[in-house]
């Protein structure tokens, strides 16, 4: 099987313009959602991001809007329990999925949002790619293969996001993206281009508001 490429394309000035000025305009935060019943209107593109706990997604949602405290962050896995929606520029819907594997929460409560995110996944059909976030420190996990494997199965374009890139030396990194890249080759739901990414220094955040603005 043909390794997929990696890391990501570079975006051209172009796209990195088109979502510079999607992300300058107004971001909010719209509801926190319990149940496939109050999920918004599919009226808009939206992207989610799905990882597991405390991988790092809301502080990445926080650098991606360039607002600091939009989506709250935790260093207790398992804080998102329900799904947050927030509005881009009033034409893009932005979502944080409940973090998925080890929660520190009843039991019941963690398979009550587990069943809630993968109905969604399953069944929003205006998502238009799912952002699956791996810890570069960490690597990949059967739990993330376990998403994966579902985001095949109900034909959802998926794309990795390595977090925390900054935190692993050059060779620890080159390891789990090898790890990472093997991994996706067998899911016909990825997307071929691995975004590497750091909250804290900046990097990867341009390049990940490109893609999410030219999704629509």
């Amino acid at each position: 099987m043909t390794p997929l490429p990696f890391p990501q394309a570079e975006p051209t000035e172009d796209e990195i313009e088109v979502g510079r000025l999607l992300f300058a305009g107004e971001t909010d935060f719209l509801k926190g959602v319990v149940a496939m019943s109050g999920l918004p209107p599919a009226d808009r593109p939206e992207v989610c991001f799905a990882g597991r706990s405390n991988v790092g997604k809301s502080t990445l949602i926080n650098a991606v809007t360039g607002r600091k405290a939009l989506a709250r962050a935790s260093n207790t896995p398992g804080r998102t329990q329900e799904i947050n929606y927030f509005t881009i520029s009033e034409s893009h819907y932005l979502v944080d999925l409940p973090g998925y594997g080890f929660a520190n929460a009843p039991v019941a409560v963690v398979e009550k949002w587990q069943r809630l995110l993968k109905s969604y996944l399953a069944g929003r059909p205006t998502l238009r790619r799912a952002f699956v976030l791996i810890d570069a420190r960490h690597g990949l996990k059967a739990v993330d293969e376990e998403i994966m494997s579902l985001l095949d199965r109900a034909a959802v374009t998926f794309q990795v996001v390595l977090t925390k890139t900054d935190k692993v030396k050059e060779k620890d990194r080159a390891s789990v993206l090898a790890q990472v890249r093997a991994a996706l080759a067998k899911h016909p739901a990825a997307f071929p281009e691995i975004v590497l990414t750091s909250s804290e220094k900046g990097h990867g955040i341009a390049d990940l508001r490109a893609i999410i603005a030219t999704l629509a």
